[in-house]
């Protein structure tokens, strides 16, 4: 969950993007949500499952995930097993089309033209005009190495069984389609120096619902098809929450990321924010707005908050019995929750020197807590009250436990 890549989700209300409802899916051009949950039948009959295409391509892609991202491959195993390689390749192609939109040396124009490339290449497996791109920057990072060969995610999407593309084929569209219109819309002050930042709160809502609120719904549309007794009145619930779980992960990744961006020239905390405290996105690590910048990042972190408590709400809507999935729900849900708590008292957290980051041995803790409190309604939430209580420990932040 969370978003894919980088930052590329109360006191901030969740304002609403362009277009009729608050979020982009409700306004879907693909497929709106369904009413009803896919059928587990329609998996559970098919023989493929999750069955690679090519042994050499299964062994890439769970080669590769360590490699992008630590904390989500610490998460993936607690799923079902054909779950868990499902939801490996749903990430590796966000991850992959992600990676074509933030990647510096290319053209707006150019990213758009790749991204649409990219979502036909669900359909018609034709990755070689993005290889061709990435394969000189194959060592650039683990990120461009996915990409170079992105065939090979390709593959294994492919060779899923129908139901299951279709779980998650139009949730990459949509992300590829949401990043292709942000890249060129005026929801960014792009400066030729200083700054760019985002310029309202509803822009910021809207890109954490491309890149992170999308994961939430393909999630959704996935785990039915693994777990019988997620009725309608299940799905249906966690299909209202899905944005929102999305969001409270990735504002959550911003919020920690903030001063990290600001050194790169970018702000995900938009303008409009800034000015309701009388700073600009440019002052927020001046210390002479210490003040004001505090403010702003508090109204942020409520707004983090809200989503995390909807998150938690996703997480209780699956049913009991679906234990494996409600850990892999729940644990990311956690870390970011104990992050978040941490992120809010931290007097350097707009200190580009200085991560905000939960101590390995508190990621272990959590991992444990998890375990046992999963099956349990009044204890997983309980288990989140006491990590929003607790103040937390800020001098292993910076340590070697920290990640």
């Amino acid at each position: 969950m969370g978003g894919c890549g980088g930052r590329g989700p109360s006191c901030c209300p969740r304002s609403a993007p362009p277009g009729s409802g608050p979020y982009p899916h409700q306004r879907c051009r693909r497929r709106p949500p369904l009413a009803s949950p896919p059928d587990s039948r329609a998996e559970c009959d098919d023989k493929r499952m999750s069955e690679p295409a090519n042994p050499e391509h299964r062994a890439f892609c769970e080669s590769m995930l360590p490699l992008v991202s630590r904390t989500f491959a610490a998460c993936i195993g607690l799923l079902p097993r054909d779950c868990a390689y499902q939801v490996l390749i749903s990430y590796l192609l966000c991850r992959i089309a992600d990676t074509i939109e933030d990647h510096p040396g290319l053209e707006t124009e150019r990213k758009q033209a790749l991204l649409q490339r990219f979502s036909a290449s669900l359909e018609d497996g034709d990755t070689a005009e993005i290889e061709a791109i990435f394969a000189p920057l194959r060592d650039e990072s683990p990120d461009t190495a996915l990409t170079a060969d992105a065939h090979r995610t390709v593959s294994e999407f492919r060779a899923f069984s129908p139901a299951v593309q279709q779980a998650i084929a139009p949730w990459v569209r949509e992300m590829c389609q949401g990043m292709a219109d942000f890249s060129s819309d005026q929801a960014v002050h792009r400066a030729s120096q200083g700054t760019s930042a985002l310029l309202k709160l509803s822009d910021l809502d809207r890109y954490c619902y491309f890149v992170a609120g999308t994961v939430g719904h393909l999630l959704s549309d996935l785990f039915p098809l693994h777990h019988r007794r997620l009725r309608q009145r299940h799905y249906r619930r966690m299909k209202s929450l899905a944005t929102s779980f999305g969001l409270g992960l990735q504002l959550t990744n911003i919020i920690k990321d903030v001063a990290d961006d600001h050194r790169r020239g970018w702000s995900f905390v938009p303008r409009d924010l800034c000015q309701v405290h009388g700073i600009r996105p440019e002052d927020l690590l001046d210390s002479a707005h210490a003040e004001a910048a505090q403010q702003v990042m508090q109204a942020l972190i409520a707004k983090a908050q809200a989503h995390l408590d909807d998150a938690l709400a996703y997480c209780l809507a699956l049913p009991r019995s679906a234990y494996r999935i409600r850990l892999f729900c729940l644990t990311p849900l956690y870390f970011a929750l104990a992050t978040l708590h941490k992120a809010r008292f931290d007097p350097r957290l707009l200190d580009p020197d200085h991560k905000v980051k939960i101590s390995r041995p508190q990621v272990a803790s959590i991992l444990r807590g998890t375990c046992l409190v999963a099956p349990n309604n009044h204890l997983v939430r309980a288990y989140y009250r006491r990590l929003m209580g607790s103040r937390p420990d800020l001098r292993a932040a910076n340590g070697a436990g920290a990640i």
